[in-house]
């Protein structure tokens, strides 16, 4: 075998199986194949109304219009300079971060609402009931359902993504005047966007928790609505609370202290900054990420799953 080849391979598998980038697509990969495992061989119900959901969301036009404008717009990131003295890519990073997320949770919310309050409102979900499944069974499956499309969205994007950061860095050093840019340089700055993309989609995850509860209860505006105000509210309040420390305000600094224990603490999720900059993620970080991701996520189901209990359908 060539030296520069093997060279290539072991530097391809410390990237992806030892460093944070390759812990941050087991954290992905690893749920996945635990909830097929678990439908294999207990054969649920709900593996077919996640199936069903999937499908459903695809169809939608907003489906095929978040990967459009994900793919549109990394390209023309790509490309078109920021006139930021050498830190074109930073910027294409940060912005390319928060078009996934913004995309994902667009997606999310809005087949929540479509899928499960329409549901409830046109009598479909009564009849579906009807049959051999359970309350929670549908839920879950829901639930499992969405996160299912977010992934199928994420897939052309991320890729696309990844291959513009990747064309990026060379394309920004040459308009600098730096020409001995190697494929190494380039991989490495396109392998520490990866755990980025993944807090994205645990941020993605708790938010469709949240938002496939309130669509138990309440329509697809006020689903939307609720889902903007507890997202903005969630990455504010860390500088809420501190605002109402600093200025020794008691009822700002309890209302805020408030939100951030009920509400998830979205803002941990948000490293953007430290993606742009080439910065080392510690995998400890990431692993209290999941772990914070499948609690929250958790409780808001469990909630989901109380609401809809008692949910009168006729």
């Amino acid at each position: 075998m060539p030296q520069n080849f093997q060279f290539a391979i072991q530097f391809i598998y410390h990237e992806l199986l030892t460093s944070t980038a390759g812990l941050g697509i087991l954290c992905i990969i690893l749920p996945i194949i635990a909830i097929r495992l678990i439908w294999r061989f207990t054969g649920s119900p709900a593996r077919t109304i996640a199936r069903a959901t999937t499908t459903e969301a695809v169809r939608q036009p907003v489906f095929a219009l978040m990967i459009v404008l994900g793919l549109v717009i990394n390209l023309l990131n790509a490309y078109i300079p920021f006139f930021t003295l050498g830190e074109d890519v930073k910027m294409l990073k940060d912005c390319g971060l928060a078009t996934l997320l913004i995309s994902g949770l667009i997606l999310a919310v809005w087949t929540a609402s479509t899928s499960i309050a329409d549901e409830i409102e046109g009598k479909t979900a009564m009849t579906l009931l009807s049959k051999p499944i359970n309350r929670r069974q549908f839920i879950f499956g829901k639930y499992i359902g969405i996160l299912q499309a977010v992934l199928l969205m994420y897939l052309p994007t991320v890729l696309w993504f990844l291959f513009c950061i990747y064309v990026k860095v060379p394309y920004d050093g040459k308009e600098g005047g730096k020409t001995d840019i190697t494929w190494m340089e380039c991989w490495v700055t396109t392998v520490q966007t990866i755990p980025g993309i993944v807090l994205i989609i645990f941020e993605v995850a708790v938010m469709t928790a949240v938002s496939v509860a309130i669509s138990t209860r309440l329509p697809m505006v006020v689903n939307m609505v609720s889902c903007l105000a507890i997202f903005v509210i969630g990455h504010l309040t860390p500088a809420l609370v501190d605002s109402g420390s600093l200025d020794r305000l008691e009822l700002v600094e309890f209302m805020a202290r408030l939100f951030a224990t009920v509400l998830p603490a979205l803002e941990n999720f948000n490293i953007q900054a430290a993606i742009a900059t080439g910065a080392e993620v510690p995998k400890e970080y990431l692993l209290s990420a999941l772990l914070y991701t499948v609690c929250y996520a958790g409780m808001a189901i469990l909630l989901a799953f109380i609401m809809f209990e008692d949910r009168d359908l006729a």
